[in-house]
């Protein structure tokens, strides 16, 4: 049986969400303030968190950045009333898996929590991999090239992991939005491309001269995890 934390003071909300996911074979775990759910997780050890932003004593942000520092591949998914870009962005640096607004339907939040918690399944049953100088260690989150450490945001290791998953096949910007930043509508497509640009400038033996994260024009990207002659 798979257990879900929910961090929430609303009692209206987190009653629901325990209705929510109890029908559906969980086990839930709550707490209506941050220390109280950063206590808890390292109790219980959770396969996924629902984390509301708005909290007495600690902020979101904070237990979000306190979650995935030290345990990486638990998602979590924010809830909260915030719904500008700029959070949202700001959390899914941090390497929150989703963000869901509220008021919300129960059953997108399912939905979202689960297909979190099936990425996090894929990530843990590979957790390295290498190509041309890089190694990226997704259990530890630590990305090397050339045996020198190379720096990667949580989000960039999520980035990084959907490519290597789907290697040589050609990746939308809209997939890739809504598979690794968690949701379907997003401001500009641009984001994939910055990102993407980033990327190349920390795992590419030449960033202007791509040979692993490839543009395909008019398409999108594909990942080759060796060059082709």
């Amino acid at each position: 049986m798979a257990t879900i934390l929910v961090i929430e003071d609303d009692p209206r909300i987190m009653k629901a969400l325990h209705r929510l996911f109890a029908a559906e074979g969980y086990q839930i775990h709550s707490a209506s303030e941050g220390k109280q759910g950063l206590e808890m997780f390292a109790s219980v050890a959770p396969d996924a968190v629902v984390l509301d932003l708005m909290l007495p004593g600690m902020s979101g942000r904070d237990i979000c950045r306190s979650l995935k520092g030290s345990w990486p591949d638990t998602p979590v998914v924010i809830l909260s009333a915030i719904s500008d870009v700029a959070d949202k962005v700001l959390l899914l640096e941090l390497g929150a898996d989703d963000y869901v607004t509220k008021p919300f339907s129960p059953r997108e939040l399912l939905a979202r929590v689960q297909a979190a918690m099936r990425r996090s399944k894929r990530i843990r049953t590979r957790p390295t991999i290498g190509f041309g100088d890089v190694q990226l260690d997704f259990a530890r989150m630590q990305a090397t090239k050339n045996g020198s450490l190379v720096p990667l945001t949580a989000h960039e290791f999520k980035l990084v992991r959907f490519f290597v998953d789907n290697p040589e096949r050609v990746l939308t910007r809209e997939e890739l939005l809504n598979e690794v930043w968690g949701y379907n509508s997003y401001p500009s497509t641009r984001t994939v491309d910055n990102q993407i640009l980033k990327l190349r400038q920390k795992l590419e033996a030449n960033p202007a001269d791509p040979v692993h994260f490839c543009t395909v024009h008019g398409a999108g990207y594909r990942f080759v995890p060796v060059p082709h002659n």
